[in-house]
């Protein structure tokens, strides 16, 4: 935006004309001076902050002395100069009768300066004022800074300012979306930080933005909308470089969450980088709204055209909503699964396999445990007082005990609502955890906030609901025999690929239980009502039942209802969601592990990868040499490691220098650790998830923004400034960002 000279009669502004303009000084006195030697009498009432904020004079009201050049690019006055050199006549005489009454000749030699200016219709250039100041030609101001290099700059600036926001998660808007933005409101952030950088010396944004007050405005909607664009295309360049180098990849779609007033699933790429690190990176969100082939197209879009994939390279789906979302959101993998056959949907390596059984389930009794155990991790998070309640409780509960309420205070120390026996524990804990609550929501000390008191009842309702005991009862007993094997799938590589074949036996035992239906329930019916009688639990049928259902004459008794609601429900659910999990491309994938030496060695080298290996058979280098390689991978570990550690993980394989000798076994290698069920090379490798957590933590709803969101939970990328303003000025080349105001 250009700036205008101030001085009443100049027409100066910096669009126009190579001269400098100048600040109004903050020094009352000094400002003083400067309003009334430039005739505006409109300026006397505003104060030296805003001048200095709003209005400039050119350096053609300055004797030259008073000019200094400190860089090609700035051009500063003294400390204490004072414009003197006006096209105005009467205000010429009282100038120089207030500033001058003792020096006639410093009057008379302003009055001849002046006189020269008038008659010199053409404005001054950079050369006609250094050889008035030296006489030697020397360029003394800025130089003149062409359209396209300033507009350059300025973008630059405008980006900066959005990745330094969005890496130190600060929102775009610092007010409530319901706040309305008028001028008597605070700036948004963005605007601010512009002013703020502004007046830290930012010459190139000075540039565009000042000029009138009116005209100070932050860039307009559509430019902001198109910066983010562009800085999302460059972190996904930036970030899937090495995804599309190594071709293969996984997806990982994470638990519902709302920003920007959407419903959006936040979505990962899994992959091998070039350190032969199994990495999860997030790459942005997907909106959940429509149908199922909605949401498909709309997945597959994300991916190869805003990351820029191919899908024929995915290998690996795995999920992590529940409830109702997880239906709908399998249904969107199966889908791809069915484009894609080779995309085998896997359990994810960061939630243990019982809650992600029990997290897919719809049912009434379920929910209400799952939310119930979200609420107690809450609770107790807050502060370490809680923790210490609970632990009090179960002293009390466990005095006969000591090895048992040790365990039991241990498991609270972590996160035990998301282990593989979480339901076990809370059955244990369930007395204890009743007791707490009532001891909190008591409050007879005073001891807790009215928030914690009222939470606290809250999750007591829901404990001391036969319900919730019955649910939790019989999610125990059938989640039971996945436990161990699920276990194992979060273990060492040998623990996977074992496991694998442990499924078998694991399905039969809950097909014995589904097939003797009755029998079980009875037992799980009875321990239940044990454990209510020990609470003061009432045994009843849920009252959302008959709300639902008209009055029939016939009373339906709480065994039978748990049964049809509950028990039969759960084990059918386990059975098949295990089975859809575990899919034959599944199945032959993890058998494919005994590649990794250990398992070699404790197969006795006794393996046959080529039938298991045979979906992968495209993936690999030389499809046709694979046996014979195949043959010499056995016999190096076999025979030429005596006394040597065998490698037992497919990290620790993939390490060995001697690796690249067998290219087809390191390609399969490296497509089988694409897989989710395997667990990330370390703690850096998951950070992603981590920062999603830390923003949806830290950010109010109304402040989460998509783009901002996806620079802060990868502010380890290196921004490259210059090549955003590249992209966007070719991809906006019509934009005329000084004249896009809102």
């Amino acid at each position: 935006m250009p700036n205008f000279c101030a001085a009443l009669n100049c027409s100066r502004n910096s669009t126009h004309s190579v001269l400098a303009f100048f600040r109004f000084p903050r020094d009352p006195e000094r400002c003083k001076k400067w309003v009334e030697n430039c005739s505006r009498s409109d300026l006397k009432e505003k104060t030296p902050d805003h001048l200095n904020k709003y209005h400039r004079l050119c350096a053609r009201h300055f004797e030259p002395n008073l000019i200094t050049k400190t860089s090609p690019f700035r051009t500063v006055l003294k400390d204490n100069a004072i414009p003197t050199i006006f096209d105005n006549p009467s205000l010429k005489r009282s100038n120089n009768e207030k500033e001058n009454k003792d020096a006639p000749e410093a009057k008379k030699s302003i009055s001849d300066s002046q006189s020269e200016a008038t008659k010199d219709n053409t404005e001054a250039t950079t050369k006609e004022i250094s050889e008035s100041k030296n006489g030697d030609g020397v360029d003394s101001s800025p130089q003149v800074i062409d359209e396209e290099t300033l507009n350059k700059e300025y973008l630059k600036s405008l980006f900066d300012v959005v990745v330094m926001m969005g890496t130190q998660n600060i929102p775009l808007h610092g007010h409530s979306d319901k706040e309305p933005r008028s001028k008597s409101f605070t700036p948004t952030n963005f605007q601010a930080l512009l002013e703020y950088r502004i007046n830290a010396g930012d010459e190139f944004l000075r540039k565009k933005f000042e000029g009138s007050p009116g005209n100070l405005e932050h860039c307009s909607s559509t430019q902001l909308q198109q910066m983010l664009g562009v800085m999302e295309n460059c972190v996904h360049e930036e970030l899937l470089a090495e995804v599309k180098e190594g071709r293969f990849f996984s997806l990982v779609v994470d638990s519902l969450v709302e920003v920007g007033g959407e419903s959006l699933l936040p979505l990962f790429i899994r992959f091998v980088d070039k350190t032969n690190c199994l990495r999860e990176e997030f790459v942005g969100f997907l909106l959940f709204e429509g149908d199922v082939e909605a949401i498909t197209e709309r997945l597959i879009a994300e991916v190869t055209e805003k990351c820029g994939l191919d899908m024929q390279y995915c290998r690996g789906q795995a999920y992590l909503c529940s409830g109702v979302s997880a239906m709908k959101v399998k249904a969107v993998v199966a889908r791809i699964a069915e484009l894609h056959p080779l995309a085998v949907l896997t359990p994810c390596s960061s939630c243990s396999l019982n809650i992600c059984l029990a997290n897919t389930m719809t049912f009434t009794g379920v929910h209400l445990v799952m939310s119930t155990l979200k609420k107690l991790d809450a609770f107790f998070s807050k502060s370490p007082l809680l923790q210490n309640q609970l632990e009090s409780a179960i002293s009390i509960y466990y005095q006969g005990n000591e090895e048992k309420a040790n365990f039991l205070k241990e498991a609270c120390d972590s996160k035990w609502t998301e282990q593989h026996d979480t339901f076990e524990v809370a059955v244990d804990l369930l007395e204890a955890l009743l007791l707490c609550m009532d001891s909190v929501h008591d409050n007879e000390d005073h001891k807790w906030s009215d928030e914690v008191a009222h939470n606290a009842f809250v999750i007591s309702e829901a404990l001391a609901d036969f319900e919730f005991v019955m649910t939790l009862v019989v999610l125990k007993n059938t989640l039971s025999f996945s436990r161990a094997f699920g276990k194992n799938l979060q273990g060492q590589t040998n623990e996977v690929f074992f496991a694998s074949s442990s499924l078998t036996a694991v399905l039969h035992s809950l097909n014995e239980v589904y097939e003797n239906i009755e029998v079980y329930h009875e037992f799980w019916f009875e321990e239940s009502i044990n454990l209510a009688a020990a609470l003061e639990i009432p045994v009843k049928v849920p009252r959302l039942y008959f709300r639902k259902r008209p009055t029939s004459g016939e009373e339906i008794q709480p065994e039978t209802y748990y049964k049809e609601q509950v028990t039969i429900p759960v084990v059918s659910h386990v059975i098949k969601e295990l089975s859809d999990l575990f899919s034959e491309n599944h199945l032959k994938a993890l058998k494919s592990l005994s590649l990794v030496p250990a398992i070699m060695g404790l197969l006795k080298f006794n393996t046959a990868e080529e039938t298991s290996a045979d979906i992968y058979k495209d993936d690999l280098l030389n499809s046709d040499t694979f046996p014979a390689e195949l043959h010499c991978w056995k016999i190096k570990w076999k025979h030429g490691t005596k006394d040597v550690v065998l490698p037992s993980t497919i990290y620790e394989t993939l390490q060995l220098s001697d690796v690249k000798f067998f290219p087809n076994v390191c390609a399969l290698l490296k497509v089988l650790y694409n897989l989710p069920v395997f667990a990330l090379t370390n703690d850096k490798c998951s950070i992603a998830k981590q920062r999603l957590t830390t923003y949806l933590e830290d950010t109010p709803v109304h402040h989460r923004n998509k783009s901002m969101a996806l620079f802060f939970i990868n502010c380890a990328i290196k921004h490259d400034m210059d090549s955003m303003v590249e992209t966007y000025l070719k991809m906006y080349p019509d934009s005329e960002p000084s004249e896009n105001r809102d």
